[in-house]
């Protein structure tokens, strides 16, 4: 097996195709040329530390607290009890693939040189990658605010020897795995422990590998669109190039070059295919013009998370070069939050426009096949509480589609009066890949029931190879059968075409 090259980070250059890697194991290390200037931010914050002013975070409580000036003797102390205090989350674990790209771009922040730790802090971290010890970090507690404060805190307590961890496939007291990786906890001192939990780490991880997804479901929403069309005897000429070249929306011209070139080969394009409508629903008719956008908007969405990945988020932002020490907001979700939300809208649509295609093939009026494509219509009722199910699911990515950044509920005492919601965002559009790709799988399955039941011709090149696909693992249906073990063969199906 090939040895997989590490992704060296160095605050500036992570992409999002490194932060798929890293998800699948990839090993992380540090670009050597990134201690210089996590160095010289730590310099300036130890001198603003020794100073008699307060200065935010480095000297002085958190939040309300600001005002609160803190002694030299116990500015350690007050690092660790914000990590304790913060580490208040609820709810299932996220995953660990999530986990490690969620670390990784921590400490690419880290590096980047505007936190004000020391590079030992950015050492401790990289450890634990490498190590394979992974926090388990709740998947509510997030408000999007001051970043996700209370998931990075979470995810910071191992490196002061607190929490739960997975480590070889165990959850264990971060203690106990520290020792039997032969790590030691590090002692946190000025404005480190709010230099890890200040950021938007946690909602850009999980929603960046969400948006990734959601970009690759897209791309099989067309596959299966071309499945339909054989199903359906689809009118050809309505993914003429012509056509969509004259809106000039981009999603919109590539979704239908590829629909079209998925059907390149097929009985659809014989002139002499006889067709019992003269235009086609809109569901079919449309796929272009419905996905196009929904492509669009995913791709804005990525282009935001991109950006976001090297970006500094911590509060007070270091300035070495110009010797200052800035508070700010950059912490603030909202960017994020509001990417989200549009891409969860945008996908929302692809289920909803896949179940009405599902609808075309099994409803006996649009189709010219039995109802339901049953095999013997009345004892057997075919495909018909698949549907059931495509709209239980579409039911639920329309209420996923309500926009969590418009909620905002303030937070600590009136200071944080604003705030982005963007890890609910995340969460949302997570859920969503999930629900969308099962009811195109629903309708990929049906499609292809469609095509045996018609039996018009030759298939497209790329419409055949997934028929043959599905038919590998899933039969035509002869006779009614318990339709849930095809459903979950047919996700597993998609997700790897």
């Amino acid at each position: 097996m090939a040895k997989v090259k590490p992704i060296l980070l160095d605050g500036n250059t992570l992409t999002l195709e490194q932060v798929e890697a890293i998800a699948r194991g990839a090993p992380v290390e540090i670009d050597p040329k990134a201690k210089q200037q996590v160095d010289a931010s730590r310099k300036l914050v130890q001198s603003y530390a020794r100073s008699a002013k307060p200065y935010y975070g480095i000297n002085t409580g958190f939040g309300y607290f600001a005002n609160q000036k803190i002694s030299s003797t116990q500015l350690k102390t007050l690092q660790t009890n914000l990590l304790k205090s913060h580490a208040s989350g609820y709810g299932a674990a996220l995953s660990l693939p999530e986990t490690r790209v969620i670390m990784a771009l921590r400490l690419n922040t880290l590096l980047k040189g505007h936190t004000g730790v020391r590079f030992d802090l950015c050492l401790s971290l990289q450890s634990l990658i490498t190590a394979g010890i992974y926090p388990v970090i709740p998947e509510y507690g997030s408000v999007g605010a001051s970043g996700d404060l209370a998931p990075l805190a979470h995810l910071a307590l191992p490196i002061i020897g607190e929490g739960v961890v997975h480590y070889r496939g165990k959850i264990m007291p971060a203690a106990d795995a520290l020792k039997k990786a032969h790590l030691s906890p590090l002692q946190l001192v000025e404005k480190e422990g709010l230099g890890l939990i200040n950021g938007t780490q946690v909602m850009l991880g999980v929603g960046t590998l969400a948006l990734l997804d959601a970009m690759r479901i897209v791309d099989k929403a067309d596959q299966v669109t071309a499945l339909t069309y054989e199903g359906m005897v689809g009118r050809i000429e309505a993914l003429d190039p012509l056509i969509h070249r004259l809106r000039n929306q981009s999603g919109q011209v590539e979704s239908a070059a590829r629909i079209r070139h998925e059907l390149e080969g097929s009985y659809l394009f014989n002139l002499k295919t006889k067709r019992s409508r003269i235009q086609d629903p809109y569901s079919l008719r449309c796929g272009p013009q419905i996905h196009g956008p929904s492509r669009d908007a995913i791709k804005y969405a990525l282009q935001v998370c991109e950006r976001e990945l090297n970006a500094g988020t911590d509060n007070p932002l270091v300035f070495s070069e110009e010797e200052e020490v800035l508070s700010g907001g950059n912490f603030h979700g909202q960017a994020l939050a509001l990417a989200f939300d549009f891409a969860a809208m945008a996908l929302s649509e692809i289920a909803n426009v896949s179940d009405r295609r599902l609808e075309l093939l099994l409803n006996p009026h649009m189709s010219g096949l039995p109802a339901f494509l049953s095999p013997q219509e009345g004892l057997c009722s075919g495909y018909m509480a698949a549907q059931y199910l495509s709209a239980s699911l579409v039911n639920e990515c329309k209420l996923l589609a309500n926009p969590a950044c418009t909620d905002s509920i303030p937070g600590n005492v009136g200071v944080e009066d604003h705030v982005s919601m963007g890890m609910t965002s995340a969460r949302k559009l997570k859920k969503l890949v999930d629900n969308v790709s099962v009811v195109l799988s629903i309708e990929m399955v049906v499609a292809a029931q469609a095509i045996d039941l018609r039996r018009s011709g030759p298939l497209g090149k790329g419409t055949q190879k997934m028929y043959d696909a599905i038919r590998s693992v899933i039969p035509t249906l002869t006779e009614d059968r318990i339709l849930f073990d095809e459903i979950n063969q047919a996700v597993e199906l998609l997700k790897n075409l």
